[in-house]
């Protein structure tokens, strides 16, 4: 590790740990020192900012309240005037640029750094200016274009001698008939613009569309769609004595879960050192689960094949930024309750700081029972499950996507992706059959796609030394050992080298993936784990020898676990737009050792959307995740100590309006049971909650 001199400490800058979020004065600090080295011009802009995260000794190491340790970022500096592209790392910490580096876009495998907000203003302005343009609308009768929107995207990676090496961006039309209404529902089909950005000129106009743009209301808002229903009545989420968990600055203790909140502009919500607090031997213990845990990539391919949409498979961290596109929760109902809200931090284009108000939302929330057994002739004994939700939403474009990492009070993990928003619509000759996509609405039609994630679990099961394993279920056929037939085991298969560690979900099989810990025994001698039960769903169904199949190598398999390495990341590649392909599977070919090390498991998952006329003209959520438990991590179910409801003050539910079960019954096989909710509604009042509202401002 080099030696570091600090000029500035952590403290100074507003950090108190090493992985603590990226603060302002850091960015602004960042800004001031390639300023004063001259490495700054009147045309660099910033399209990526990043955290440099320290190595794990650092941080294993830190101890409370030191203010010794180097903060760095990792900066992308793009010359618009040029093109030119360099990568510096910057300590903040000791005022000095550690490193910079010109990458090599214009050479083979080429890759751009991500796009930013200015060159989606830049793209349209140029589009809209340009006469070849302008005649293609107005041969579809469309003179008026101060509404238009020109969507900008990312063109893939295609051989087109003007495009290969340069910073170049395509562009799709929709109009809007007048200001407020929703684009999306009217797409000029078959007109498309290449931009070169840097160039700042409109390389081409293709124009092969002959479907009449539809013209149909497509709008979504209470002022189009009229009343609201009156026949749902509130449900407010009351917890009098206030939220159960705690948190110190990014640190949150939650019941027996602790964990660290992050946050950068590429992934978006990171969690650092989640642990799991065992009390069932003489101390309680905090035993490590996850090092780091985050989605950093995901790709939409479309299944379309027509010259409008073929080359789209948007790279929504790589290309686009999911944490720098994150919402603001201020003033949305994305959670309900009593609400505990982080606000973020990103570089804007020009590398001054940008608060991202509420970035992310933690709350809890009831999830049913947890257990339950009721033995004849005694009460039941009932006890319900509770999560810890820490969420974010992004939008990108048409679409709207919502990460929720899930704590349960038995020491499982879920992680949930929320697909939203406004499904890519093209325009169509009503009524007439298309292989690649459906009729959503009269003369509009939506391909079909898939929205594939990839979440990267940096585990630490009891530690960093640890193995994986493959477990399968197994029929057996009948015989001496299966007489009756009825047998069925299952067996577990050592995963000791990266080329047998590349798999696929199996649902006949119900095969789950195993991290263990062959150095601890839990009470029955066995290693204790954790296992990934995977929501099995399509892997990238490209062809072959495709483009999007080369760069999205992490999607043509569920799993994929590499050794730790600290410049292995992001799993399509550190800088996915325009490069040819690259990222997880040039890792795993070098076939390097699993057994008893620093493992990083890579997971795959997300739906495959056929679009039907439901999802117009905004989609319901679809939802697609996966979880990781504990198997043999604890010697017993964590949750016996929860507290009876039914019998404490805090009753469970309400049997009716205005009346309420007095009390629990003497149970027999069937008794049901109800409880009041009880008197006291206030909220607490250092919470983020309003009486009868979501839990937000506004």
């Amino acid at each position: 590790m080099q030696e570091t001199t600090l000029a500035t400490p952590p403290s100074a800058l507003g950090v108190t740990h090493p992985l603590d979020m990226l603060t302002p004065a850091e960015i602004s600090t960042a800004r001031s020192v390639l300023a004063d080295a001259g490495l700054l011009g009147p045309d660099t802009r910033f399209p990526r900012v990043l955290p440099v995260e320290p190595p794990k000794s650092v941080v294993l190491g830190h101890q409370e309240g030191a203010d010794d340790f180097d903060r760095s970022l990792d900066v992308t500096l793009l010359d618009t005037d040029t093109g030119r592209t360099r990568r510096a790392v910057v300590s903040v910490t000791a005022r000095e640029v550690r490193s910079i580096e010109t990458l090599p876009t214009g050479e083979h495998p080429y890759g751009q750094a991500p796009y930013m907000f200015e060159e989606y203003d830049r793209a349209a302005e140029l589009v809209k200016a340009d006469p070849r343009w302008q005649e293609a609308m107005a041969r579809r009768g469309i003179e008026d274009t101060r509404h238009t929107f020109v969507a900008p995207l990312a063109p893939g990676s295609f051989p087109r001698e003007d495009e290969t090496g340069r910073r170049v961006i395509r562009s799709l039309t929709f109009h809007r008939r007048f200001e407020g209404d929703n684009p999306w529902g009217h797409p000029v089909e078959g007109l498309i613009a290449h931009i070169d950005l840097t160039a700042g000129v409109v390389l081409r106009v293709e124009d092969d569309g002959d479907v009449p743009v539809p013209m149909a209301d497509a709008n979504y808002t209470p002022e189009f769609v009229g009343p609201a229903r009156t026949t749902l009545k509130p449900l407010d989420i009351v917890q009098p004595e206030g939220p159960s968990f705690r948190v110190e600055g990014t640190r949150v203790t939650w019941e027996n879960w602790t964990l660290r909140i992050g946050f950068n502009a590429q992934e978006g919500l990171v969690l650092n050192q989640v642990t799991f607090r065992d009390d069932s031997g003489e101390q309680p213990e905090d035993r490590s689960v996850l090092y780091r845990a985050s989605v950093p990539e995901m790709v939409v391919p479309y299944g379309d094949t027509t010259n409008t949409r073929f080359w789209i498979s948007y790279f929504d961290a790589g290309e686009y930024l999911l944490g720098k596109n994150a919402n603001s929760l201020k003033l949305g109902c994305d959670c309900l309750g009593v609400i505990r809200y982080f606000d973020a931090f990103v570089a804007d284009d020009e590398g001054h700081p940008m608060e991202i108000p509420h970035a992310v939302c933690m709350h809890e929330e009831d999830y049913g029972v947890l257990w339950k057994h009721t033995e004849f002739g005694e009460a039941p004994q009932v006890r319900r499950s509770r999560r810890l939700v820490v969420s974010y939403f992004a939008t990108i474009g048409n679409y709207e996507y919502g990460f929720f990492w899930y704590f349960y009070l038995d020491g499982s993990i879920q992680v949930e992706a929320k697909a939203t928003g406004i499904v890519f619509a093209g325009a169509c000759e009503p009524g007439k059959p298309n292989r690649h996509a459906n009729e959503i609405a009269p003369g509009v039609q939506a391909p079909v796609h898939q929205h594939l994630f990839c979440a990267r679990l940096d585990v630490a099961v009891d530690g960093l030394q640890n193995s994986v394993q493959e477990e399968n279920l197994v029929t057996l056929p009948m015989g001496e050992d299966n007489p009756y037939g009825n047998a069925f085991t299952w067996s577990r298969t050592d995963l000791t080298r990266e080329s047998e560690a590349v798999r696929d979900a199996n649902t006949e099989t119900g095969r789950k993936w195993f991290v263990t810990n062959p150095h601890r025994r839990n009470a029955v001698g066995e290693p204790t784990a954790y296992h990934l039960i995977p929501m099995p769903g399509p892997r990238l169904l490209a062809a072959e020898g495709s483009s999007v199949r080369r760069r999205a190598q992490f999607a043509t398999h569920h799993l994929w676990v590499t050794p730790f390495a600290e410049d292995e990341r992001f799993p399509a590649g550190d800088m996915p737009n325009q490069h040819t392909g690259g990222g997880i599977g040039d890792w795993v070919a070098q076939d390097r050792d699993l057994t008893d090390t620093d493992v990083v498991l890579w997971h795959s998952f997300g739906p495959t959307h056929i679009p039907r006329t439901e999802d117009w003209p905004v989609m319901p959520v679809d939802y697609y995740g996966f979880w990781f438990k504990p198997y043999g991590f604890l010697d017993r179910n964590p949750a016996l100590d929860l507290p009876d409801w039914s019998t404490a003050g805090g009753r469970c539910c309400g049997t009716e309006v205005g009346r309420a079960d007095p009390a629990p019954a003497v149970a027999g096989p069937h008794a049901v049971t109800g409880h009041d909710h009880g008197a006291d509604r206030s909220v607490d009042p250092g919470a983020d909650r309003a009486p009868g509202t979501c839990g937000c401002e506004g």
